[in-house]
């Protein structure tokens, strides 16, 4: 998958070093993969969730941080809409269009 964009991984984990490895990783497997549907990410991140509009949450270093991201399996990108702290991801209002 094509990720847009890393810089914003890289501005949020200087930020937070202590989610560093974690955010690395998640970027390192999804720019490696081909994947087609939701049932692919889950095979792999097994504690993601579809939250609707092509949207899907992860949960970063033991669900402290939650990256969200953006879809599109047609054309092989990824956009990271969200990342944050699990108190901060509940703050957020409209879920499906962030």
């Amino acid at each position: 998958m094509r990720v847009f964009t890393k810089k914003t991984l890289k501005e949020y984990w200087k930020k937070h070093p202590d989610c560093s490895l974690q955010l690395l990783t998640w970027y390192k497997v999804v720019k490696n993969v081909t994947w087609t549907s939701f049932e692919d990410i889950k095979a792999v991140f097994n504690t993601a969730d579809y939250i609707g509009n092509k949207r899907i949450v992860f949960n970063i270093k033991g669900n402290d941080y939650r990256l969200i991201a953006k879809f599109n399996f047609e054309k092989g990108w990824v956009f990271v809409r969200f990342i944050g702290t699990h108190a901060e991801y509940d703050k957020i209002k409209d879920i499906k269009n962030i």
